[in-house]
């Protein structure tokens, strides 16, 4: 991608803006989609986030100070849009964001969307039992692949910290696996 400060530029000024907007959906829409379907598993629920993310990321676009990368700050806002879907679904539905995605685990065969494996469905069941915050690293280090300086960046937390809970959730994940 071209200079970050100046593809910012070109994203606030509005001669340029349109163009812009849609070189990032189109170098960051697939990305984007793929981390919030990790953690909110729907199809039709992670196209709705996604639009979200990008509403708030075009608002907040002028609040960007250039802190991190453009890629960290859009994963963030992607994360906590992510978070909060499940959250309010949760509590719409009378229940926790726990059980809300262990309901959206059991409904995963029935997704059309979704093609994976009973091994994929018993690895989803093992996730949603982590902490949530064993789960956002687990889950962009497994399935986005993501360096630990990456999901640094978006979660601000330290590396030290999340090489342990990477490894704290691979080893309770494994546990699972061997006894269910």
């Amino acid at each position: 991608m071209q200079d970050e400060k100046e593809f910012i530029n070109e994203l606030l000024d509005p001669k340029t803006q349109n163009v812009a907007f849609q070189k990032l959906l189109h170098d960051y829409q697939k990305p984007l989609y793929n981390l919030i379907r990790t953690i909110v598993l729907n199809h039709d629920d992670t196209d709705d986030v996604l639009q979200n993310t990008f509403v708030k990321i075009f608002q907040n676009l002028k609040n960007f100070k250039g802190n991190s990368k453009l890629f960290s700050w859009m994963y963030r806002i992607a994360t906590n849009e992510a978070i909060t879907f499940i959250n309010n679904k949760a509590k719409r539905n009378g229940t926790t964001s726990e059980a809300m995605q262990t309901k959206i685990v059991e409904n995963l065969q029935s997704d059309v969307y979704f093609d994976g494996n009973e091994i994929q469905i018993k690895l989803q069941k093992a996730i949603v039992l982590l902490p949530e915050k064993q789960q956002l690293v687990f889950k962009m280090k497994y399935f986005e692949e993501l360096k630990y300086e990456q999901i640094s960046e978006v979660l601000g937390t330290s590396v030290g910290a999340l090489k342990a809970s990477y490894h704290h959730a691979v080893k309770k994940i494994e546990e699972f696996l061997k006894t269910n």
